[in-house]
């Protein structure tokens, strides 16, 4: 058994490689199937100018290549319909520059890895020249805007837009049409590869917040609880966050994006976490907020549960065929009734003016505490192109989130423009502002679809009796790692 054991571990590289190929070859051949006849350029990140410096690969390229080395660029060309060839251009070994930036798989390495013949990467400008004088059109996919001779093009061109700024010249009519939109398309739908990583992005994502929870109270700073998420991601087997960490108490809690994570946290703070784990490239986004002193008070509890609700009215609509947009039109929904309610705005369909003038433009007062979506796709970044971006409808492979908010900031009555209406709405809800003030919060979860429905995957505490059992409970130490992922997915080359 032991030898048996011993052989399964020595071929799962091989198999797991194997595996890869197959599906990205895959991603490849349905992109191609996208584009006309031609050459398709698809370019890699570039290295930082300091080499020590973190690189992460642009996601569109990881997602046709699973190459994560920089300066790479994939070529394919198709003729007649069909893809006749592939190549992958990479940087040449080079012991004394890998001295510096750890070894390179070089252009035999590449082709073990992908299964795509390798050239240098030295040799894409001779190869794109030769391609452009036959007069073959260009697709590509990479950080290019509009070509350098049209008026409208930005000033600054990325080192993508400047190959085809360079060929453009030289070849002035030449075709070069950005395909970046079809393999987002494609990114769009999750393959069972992806969702079993996206999967192990929220798990690890999930056990950050678990471990966070229990220990908060007041007087710790946000960067304490910032510092325990981040390890228990990479402990458990995490890339590193998906993104910047989000730990805002008190005024913090209101402002969406807030990262600095440097506060001190007060007995009569809630405190909003919004957090998420990379695994092997895929993201998953978390948020719960939790009261500093372990007990909601009865205005954070008034908050916390009407954007609870908000959530369920978003999740039953959360259904396979159903419009994605009916998620965020019930949670909007229940969201300004709410608001009504708590006196933060005069009727559920009520306007203030957001732009003064002869004619003041309106604008729904529910923007003023909830001003950002019910949810975004997520995959090989934290926000991206779900497939019902496109086709308006949830389907098998999606991966998503459902994330309403209500965000009350202390001076957001002074930021409305002075007009005659405005001050009468502030008027009738100040009372109501002062009461609520400071705070914000945002529950969000993450959701993948398959055949057979669509499934809640985030499983933190949520309830209101659930977060105050959890931090009355408090912490009994760092759980264990999860060996078996750690393990298992060190394994892929």
């Amino acid at each position: 058994m032991i030898r048996r054991l011993s052989l399964v571990v020595l071929l799962l590289p091989s198999v797991l490689r194997a595996q890869a190929q197959t599906e990205y070859a895959t991603r490849r051949l349905e992109l191609g199937a996208k584009i006309p006849d031609g050459a398709l350029v698809v370019l890699g990140g570039h290295e930082p100018a300091q080499d020590y410096l973190s690189f992460e690969q642009t996601p569109s390229f990881f997602y046709l290549t699973g190459f994560k080395e920089p300066d790479a660029a994939l070529l394919m060309i198709k003729q007649a319909g069909a893809v006749r060839s592939s190549t992958m251009f990479v940087n040449p070994r080079q012991p004394s520059r890998e001295v510096w930036t750890g070894a390179r798989l070089g252009v035999p390495g590449v082709g073990t890895l992908t299964g795509i013949r390798g050239r240098s990467a030295l040799e894409l400008t001779k190869v794109l020249d030769s391609l452009a004088g036959t007069g073959m059109p260009f697709s590509v996919v990479g950080e290019v805007a509009r070509a350098a001779d049209d008026q409208a093009a930005p000033v600054i061109r990325t080192p993508d837009d400047q190959i085809f700024d360079r060929l453009k010249r030289k070849f002035p009519s030449i075709k070069i049409t950005t395909v970046n939109d079809a393999v987002e398309q494609l990114r769009g739908r999750k393959s069972a590869a992806e969702l079993v990583l996206i999967r192990n992005a929220v798990d690890i994502t999930s056990r950050g917040m678990k471990e966070v929870i229990p220990i908060i109270k007041p007087g710790l700073n946000e960067f304490e609880l910032q510092a325990l998420i981040e390890y228990t991601f990479r402990r458990n087997g995490a890339d590193r966050p998906s993104f910047s960490t989000i730990v805002g108490s008190g005024p913090n809690s209101t402002t969406l994006h807030y990262n600095v994570d440097d506060r001190f946290i007060g007995a009569n703070d809630v405190v909003v976490m919004d957090i998420g784990a990379s695994f092997k490239g895929y993201a998953a986004d978390i948020t719960r907020t939790v009261p500093a002193n372990g007990v909601f008070s009865l205005e954070q509890r008034a908050v916390y549960q009407l954007v609870r609700e908000a959530q369920k009215a978003a999740e039953r609509q959360a259904r396979l065929g159903n419009v994605a947009r009916l998620m965020s039109d019930s949670a909007s929904a229940v969201l300004a009734a709410g608001l009504t309610r708590l006196g933060l705005i005069e009727s559920p369909n009520a306007t203030y003016d957001c732009a003064a003038g002869p004619q003041p433009r309106q604008c729904s007062q529910l923007q003023l505490f909830y001003m950002h979506g019910i949810g975004h796709g997520i995959g090989l970044a934290v926000h991206v192109p779900d497939q019902y971006y496109f086709t308006g409808r949830i389907q098998p492979g999606s991966a998503f989130t459902i994330e309403p908010g209500v965000y009350v900031r202390e001076h957001v009555l002074d930021e409305i423009p002075d007009t005659p209406r405005n001050r009468e709405y502030a008027a009738r809800v100040r009372n109501a502002v002062a009461l609520y003030r400071n705070i914000g919060v945002r529950i969000e979860d993450d959701y993948i679809a398959t055949t057979q429905g669509v499934e809640w995957v985030s499983q933190v505490p949520r309830e209101i009796n659930e977060i105050e059992e959890m931090m009355k409970k408090g912490s009994a130490g760092i759980a264990a790692r999860d060996e078996f992922r750690v393990e298992k997915y060190r394994l892929i080359p």
